[in-house]
């Protein structure tokens, strides 16, 4: 990884004009290198500094977020996997607000695209899930491009802190509604073996 990113930065740095096309491209290839978003947005922070590092990101994941979306309309059932994927993490029943899926795009080791499932599953119509998908990466992108130095060199137990705090402002952001089928509820199954005895 370290001489990947090594040659990366290379490249980028060499660029000149075309650095920051290069480097939004390196966003939307992100996914084909198994490339974690975070270390594209530190290495951009790094690279092009706060200001314009965090522009380019921006326009990269949502761009990114927007490859997606058309993805699912092609794939419908190749995005079932990552829809089962998230009922098991998370529960079918659950729907994140987008200030929470902001707050959990913050953490590294959650997949980008798997919120951008959960974006998409709250949203109606392609500008709402835009709409939404540019407010939950703006944190991801102005805090790992303005920071990105000073995060990459935290201990493993600051780390962990920073992931501690978080957990408060998930519960207190969530959803305040559970929607519940019909059929889940009175669980259909149970009652007709419970009347037969």
């Amino acid at each position: 990884m370290e001489y990947l990113s090594t040659h990366l930065m290379a490249i980028i740095e060499t660029g000149g004009l075309f650095a920051p096309l290069i480097f939004i491209s390196l966003h939307l290839l992100r996914p084909l290198l198994f490339l974690p978003v975070v270390f594209i947005c530190i290495t951009g922070g790094i690279l092009f500094g706060t200001l314009a590092g965090t522009l380019y990101s921006l326009i990269g994941i949502t761009l990114s977020s927007l490859i997606f979306y058309r993805m699912v309309q092609w794939m419908p059932k190749s995005i079932g996997k990552l829809v089962n994927l998230k009922h098991k993490l998370v529960g079918k029943n659950s729907n994140f607000t987008t200030p929470q899926i902001a707050l959990l795009r913050l953490v590294p080791f959650i997949h980008f695209h798997l919120l951008s499932l959960c974006i998409l599953e709250i949203t109606t119509s392609f500008r709402d899930y835009m709409k939404f998908s540019l407010y939950s990466n703006i944190p991801l992108a102005v805090v790992y491009s303005s920071v990105g130095k000073w995060i990459s060199t935290f201990s493993p137990l600051i780390i962990v802190s920073l992931l501690l705090i978080l957990l408060p402002f998930l519960y207190v952001l969530r959803r305040k509604e559970i929607s519940i089928k019909w059929e889940e509820f009175f669980d259909v199954n149970a009652t007709k073996t419970g009347s037969l005895r």
